[in-house]
This record gives C-alpha cells, sequence and structure tokens, in this order.
C-alpha cells in the first residue's frame, strides 16, 4: 500500500504588486489554515516517509506547519521546481519514480495541479480544491511505479472552510 496526500498550499497575498509570483507570502488566513490544517492531518494520519514540496515562498512556508506538525526531519524533505513549473504529468512522472521503501508521502503543490491530481488519481470529481485543501488517497500498490495503473481511493477530503465558518 502506498498512500498520497495532495496540499494545495495555503492563502497568499497579491498585495505587493512589485513582489513576483515566486516569492508571495502567505496571509494571515494562510499561517491561521496552514497551523490549523497542519494540525488536523497530524491527528488522522501517521507521519509520512517523505514531503515534497515546491520552492515557492508560499509553499514552503505551509509545508514548514507540516513539518512541524509531523516532526519531519529536513532530510525528508524535498523541494522541487518541477512541482511549481512543470504541471501534472511531471509531478506523477515524479511519484513514480521515487524510492519502493516510501509509503507514504505529503506533496504540497499549486492549482491547477493539486486539483487535476485528485481527480485523476481517485476517478472523484473535484471541482477546485481551495488553498489549504487536502486529499488523502491510498494505493493498493507496492511500487511508485504502479501509481497510474488503477484508481486510488480516497481516504478522506479535508478543506479549511469546513471549520472556519467566515475566513478573511
Amino acid at each position: 500500500m502506498k498512500t498520497l496526500t495532495l496540499i494545495r498550499h495555503s492563502k497568499s497575498s497579491w498585495e505587493d504588486e512589485d513582489t513576483d509570483d515566486f516569492n508571495r507570502r502567505l496571509t494571515k488566513r494562510g499561517e491561521r489554515d496552514a497551523k490549523f490544517m497542519s494540525e488536523l492531518l497530524a491527528k488522522q494520519i501517521q507521519k509520512p516517509d517523505l514531503l515534497i514540496t515546491s520552492p515557492t515562498l508560499r509553499a514552503q512556508r505551509t509545508a514548514e506547519y507540516f513539518a512541524d506538525a509531523f516532526d519531519i526531519d529536513e532530510d525528508n524533505i524535498i523541494n522541487d521546481q518541477g512541482i511549481y513549473d512543470r504541471g501534472a504529468k511531471y509531478i506523477i512522472q515524479f511519484l513514480k519514480n521515487l524510492n519502493n521503501d516510501i509509503s507514504s508521502v505529503v506533496l504540497i503543490g499549486h492549482n491547477p495541479d493539486i486539483t487535476t491530481l485528485a481527480n485523476y488519481f481517485t476517478g472523484e470529481y473535484f471541482d477546485n480544491i481551495p488553498t489549504t485543501g487536502i486529499v488523502a488517497i491510498e494505493f493498493d500498490i507496492s511500487k511508485w511505479d504502479e501509481i497510474e495503473d488503477k484508481p486510488g481511493k480516497l481516504l478522506f477530503y479535508e478543506i479549511p472552510k469546513k471549520y472556519f465558518k467566515k475566513s478573511k
């Protein structure tokens, strides 16, 4: 069995027009949601073997919350530029190349890729995974290169809006 947990980075700011997309910071709501959702996830799944994240500032900051919640060592965190700018096909290939000793992975990335991957891997329909949305998927496979062989099973889908009625 392999488990993949997809997370869209937390809410980021568009306030500073001089800041490029790569270096956008989290908003106060984004910080709150990342902290809350990381603690929530830590109660729902076992510590992942690996955390993979986009290198953007907003994804890095989101990843820090999840790494802290699970006490993940830096050696078990991968920053990969392709998670930011190469698309869902790249991410699938990246996952297929993982060491088979790894059983569970948390991947923090961006839309549309997170939504595309959630739909593709589960056979479910997600219109849009919102910021700090979490989709946990279990695969009945023993090797990561088999991840496309059959649909995974949706374990759960969590979004901050479920817990915070009105977000700013």
